[in-house]
Formats: structure tokens, C-alpha cells, sequence
């Protein structure tokens, strides 16, 4: 199992092709973050993130900035200001996210947009048995993840300004529509027998849709949040960059898929660990969000792999043309045939044949 703590943790300089201005930086700093005051040195984040983040040090204080990367993208991706604008809203209603201090279009500042926020010191847990924390205490973590994401659901995003944020209803149907074509037209990238069929049984299986769309993260997963140096409370959560209007369930069915992954808790003695069960952690949320249960629970989780398969599939197209992005895209791409074969696991429990 590659260690993601080590490839993605902490800070380094700022890597070839992804430097910038820091005197233009600077000087529109002093113009809109209150409070800035310089020298202004810049590190720049590890982790894999497709936009690229900075640490931004002051002699007072330290704050991150995202930044649409370089180069020729394809449409709409890489949408910094529809992150600045989901965060923003959010702390306003409360929810544990980094303040926002400005968002800047302007490409002649440092060549892309960007936005600058808080940075929010705590703790990022990359392992999701919580190993760094007492056997007595994890139950208190795992909690605070569950009510976390069960408050995102609550928010409506119509009185959080976020109403027009994405597309209401079919969330399902266009996801597997969009997942299915880019994996058929990648044929560079092969085949997979258990993509090939979950594309086929998915469609056909859509549970009924949820009345009101609701804000999905999208990427909901510990080590997305920023804990609190030693509380079992969640500060910040991170990485907005896939989220929109959506089906709320698709959303905690991806953070619950570490109960059955295999490099995760899938397998292991979770009264031992002193972790909840997948049960009671489903339980805990229904009760958070007013729910009865969710009978349709394989279905997601077969939509989920599918998903996350269906991105592997595409990296392992890009590492076939020689355009993949990470250094690490060989290791991901060994993930494929296997989350592919667990996503089918899922779809047999749901009733497939």
C-alpha cells in the first residue's frame, strides 16, 4: 500500500513550470486581504491536487492559495472560483471550512486565477484507522466525521446562496451517462469485463430521486479535513473542487466506501480497532439527517466504485499517451481492474446477475 502521508504531506519549493510573480502576488495582497502584511515568501503543498497550492508565509501569519494551473485545460475544469464561492457561502452558515480573504480573475496578476484563504493548523489523518489516536478516542473521531458530512446535507442550498450551484435531479443517471461515455471513448485504455458490465446494469437500477438536491462534496474523506491539534473535531474540510448540486447519499456512500476497501477497513477487526461498525456509522447519519435507512446502499456503493474506477481508467489513458500527470500514475492504475471487480461485488449484493 503506497504511504499518501509521505507523498502528500507538508511543504516544498514551488515546483518547475508552477511559479508566479510573488512581488505582483504581494502587492495584490496588500490591496485586498485585510490585515496582510509582508515580506511574503512562498512553499508550495506536496499533495497531488490537479490546482495547485501554496503555503503563503508572513512574518504574522500563513495563508493558501489555489490556483488554476498553467497551460491549455479543458473547459470548465480547474474552476477556482466556483470553490471560493462554495466555501465562502458555507462559512457563512456555520460549517467547518477555511475563511476566504479574495478571489482574484484577473490572469495579468500571476498569469491564472486564484483565491487566498486561511490556513487552518491542525491535524490531517491519512490512514482511516486513525492509528495516531488512543483506541478510547476514535469512536469520537469517527463521530465527528459523521456529523460533518450529515451537516453539509442539511444546509439548503437555495438560503446558502447556492441554488443555481449545479444541476437539480438525475444526479445518478447524468453521472453514470458521463462515466460511461468517457470510459467507452478512451480505447486507448482497454477494456474491463466488470466496467463493461456495471455500465450496463447501472443504468437500469437507479434508486428513486431525492425531492431536494443537496451540496455534495464530492472528495469526502479524513484526510480532506483538518482536525483540531487535539480534539476529535473537525476544523476545516478541504478540497472543494468536485463538489456541486447532487444526490446527498451519493456523496456519504463515497466517504462510507472505507468500510469496504480493501486498503482501508475492509477486513479488519473493527471491535478491536474500537471503530464503528459500517451499521452504526450508517445509523448515526440517518438519525442526523431525519433518514429511515438506506435501503439502496450496494447500488451506490457500485456507483461509486464505478466512478472511481472510471477515473483510474482515464489516468491509465493518459499514462498509455504519455500525458498522465502524477508521478504516481503507474501505482493508481494497478487500483483499476480490482476497484472495478469490487464495484461489480457491489451491484451482485444489489441483485445483479
Amino acid at each position: 500500500m503506497v504511504d499518501r502521508s509521505e507523498q502528500n504531506s507538508g511543504t516544498g519549493a514551488v515546483r518547475e513550470g508552477q511559479g508566479f510573480d510573488t512581488a505582483a502576488l504581494a502587492a495584490w495582497m496588500a490591496r485586498e486581504v485585510e490585515g496582510y502584511a509582508g515580506p511574503l515568501a512562498v512553499e508550495q503543498f506536496k499533495g497531488g491536487q490537479s490546482n495547485p497550492t501554496y503555503k503563503l508565509v508572513t512574518p504574522g501569519r500563513a495563508y493558501v492559495m489555489r490556483r488554476k494551473p498553467p497551460g491549455r485545460l479543458l473547459p470548465g475544469a480547474h474552476a477556482v472560483d466556483r470553490e471560493y464561492r462554495v466555501i465562502t457561502a458555507l462559512a457563512a452558515r456555520g460549517f467547518p471550512v477555511a475563511r476566504t480573504y479574495g478571489l482574484c480573475l484577473d490572469e495579468n496578476v500571476i498569469g491564472t486565477p486564484f483565491y487566498v484563504m486561511e490556513m487552518v493548523e491542525g491535524r490531517i489523518f491519512w490512514d482511516p484507522t486513525f492509528p495516531e489516536v488512543s483506541r478510547d478516542e476514535r469512536p469520537a473521531y469517527f463521530d465527528a466525521m459523521n456529523e460533518t458530512i450529515a451537516a453539509l446535507h442539511r444546509v439548503d442550498p437555495d438560503a446558502a446562496g447556492l441554488g443555481d450551484y449545479g444541476k437539480p435531479g438525475n444526479y445518478f443517471a447524468r453521472q453514470i451517462a458521463r462515466w460511461s461515455r468517457q470510459y467507452h471513448e478512451d480505447v486507448e485504455a482497454g477494456r474491463v469485463a466488470a466496467m463493461d458490465r456495471l455500465a450496463e446494469w447501472l443504468p437500469g437500477n437507479v434508486p428513486p430521486d431525492e425531492p431536494q438536491a443537496r451540496i455534495i462534496h464530492g472528495d469526502f474523506r479524513c484526510d480532506n479535513m483538518v482536525f483540531h491539534p487535539s480534539e476529535p473535531r473537525v476544523l476545516a474540510v478541504l478540497d472543494w473542487e468536485l463538489s456541486t448540486l447532487g444526490h446527498p447519499l451519493a456523496d456519504f456512500s463515497y466517504h462510507l466506501m472505507m468500510y469496504r476497501m480493501p486498503d482501508a477497513l475492509a477486513g479488519l477487526d473493527l471491535d478491536a480497532l474500537n471503530i464503528p461498525s459500517e451499521a452504526d456509522y450508517v445509523a448515526a447519519y440517518c438519525r442526523r439527517t431525519g433518514r429511515e435507512g438506506i435501503p439502496d446502499m450496494d447500488f451506490y456503493m457500485a456507483f461509486n466504485l464505478f466512478r472511481l474506477a472510471g477515473i483510474v481508467h482515464g489516468i491509465k489513458g493518459r499514462m498509455v499517451r504519455g500525458t498522465a500527470a502524477s508521478d504516481h500514475a503507474a501505482e493508481t492504475v494497478k487500483r483499476l481492474e480490482p476497484l472495478a471487480e469490487l464495484g461489480w461485488a457491489q451491484a451482485v449484493r444489489a441483485g445483479a446477475r
